[in-house]
């Protein structure tokens, strides 16, 4: 999910809080549930400060261990001792390890809804978790959620009914969403008929979804719109020769495969060496691939460059 909606999730949060007798009495607590379900809602991202080590070490450690087991609870425990610091709330410490708690797991089951994924499982596994569920922003839950706020803002609404009822349109919304989802697996698989894993990828508009089909030799891609299956790109998979072997040691491509899902590889002959493109094609959108890693190579099969990440705005990193 993305961060103006995991903030306005931890915001709404804070107000659901207020079903807490003891919060809803006293001002002073009721902030600090606040200050701990925001920081909460927001913690696990914070590893976006690996940024500055380039988009190598980023696509490799974002959504990794700051949204793991471990995690999940070391958040909330640093999270509620400095908010009881900073409150004077030591006798409360175990109430705010609770909100923190509940808005670090809420962040992790949101980002693992989506496409992107996380690696949630760590340390026990490694396995990226996407359930292709919700989009990366959603509008009705930010809509629904941004009203509850306003409600209770401006026309002095009771917080605790308030967002009780907020919440459970919010987990309604996603029950729909899953079994929607689960439909529209069966129709695109029932559309082709042929073996192979499907991933039926959700968008802005509810009724309108994306899917990538990966079978042995093709990937296909196309949309669905209402009751309509649309077949736009058919992908022939490429042989793994010396060129594209060539670069599958460099480091910004085997972060991109420790990430990647439905891993994509094509190569070509340029003036003065070779191009090889590697692509997710999970992210696949308006007949592109805009997801990835571009490596030049020489004659001699060096590494010239390397460019990588969302081919509209490429990072391009120094090569070492």
């Amino acid at each position: 999910m993305d961060t103006g909606s995991h903030l306005l999730l931890g915001v709404t949060l804070g107000g659901l809080a207020h079903l807490s007798p003891g919060v809803a009495s006293d001002p002073v607590l009721a902030q600090a549930v606040m200050a701990a379900t925001v920081i909460g809602s927001n913690a696990p991202d914070f590893d976006t400060v690996v940024r500055v080590k380039g988009q190598t070490t980023y696509i490799r450690y974002h959504r990794g261990v700051t949204h793991s087991i471990p995690a999940l609870f070391l958040w909330p425990a640093v999270i509620s001792l400095l908010v009881s610091a900073g409150y004077g709330l030591w006798g409360h410490l175990w109430l705010l390890y609770g909100w923190a708690l509940a808005a670090v797991i809420l962040h992790v089951f949101l980002d693992m809804l989506n496409t992107y994924g996380v690696q949630c499982l760590r340390p026990l596994s490694q396995r990226w978790v996407h359930l292709d569920i919700l989009a990366i922003f959603e509008p009705f839950l930010f809509v629904l959620h941004a009203g509850g706020l306003v409600w209770w803002i401006f026309f002095h609404g009771e917080p605790g009914t308030i967002f009780a009822i907020v919440y459970l349109a919010s987990f309604g919304y996603i029950a729909v969403r899953a079994c929607q989802h689960q439909l529209l697996i069966r129709r695109v698989k029932g559309q082709f008929g042929l073996d192979g894993v499907y991933h039926v990828i959700p968008s802005f508009h509810p009724f309108f979804w994306r899917f990538v089909v990966e079978t042995d030799r093709h990937f296909y891609t196309g949309k669905v719109e209402y009751q309509h299956i649309y077949v736009e790109e058919v992908y022939l998979k490429e042989q793994r020769n010396e060129i594209i072997r060539a670069t599958m040691g460099v480091d910004g491509v085997r972060a991109f495969l420790g990430f990647a899902q439905r891993v994509h590889v094509t190569w070509k002959e340029i003036h003065d060496g070779y191009e090889v493109t590697w692509s997710d094609v999970r992210f696949w959108y308006d007949r592109k691939l805009p997801f990835g890693v571009d490596v030049r190579l020489d004659r001699e099969l060096n590494v010239v460059s390397l460019k990588m990440g969302w081919r509209k705005k490429m990072w391009n990193p120094p090569f070492v």
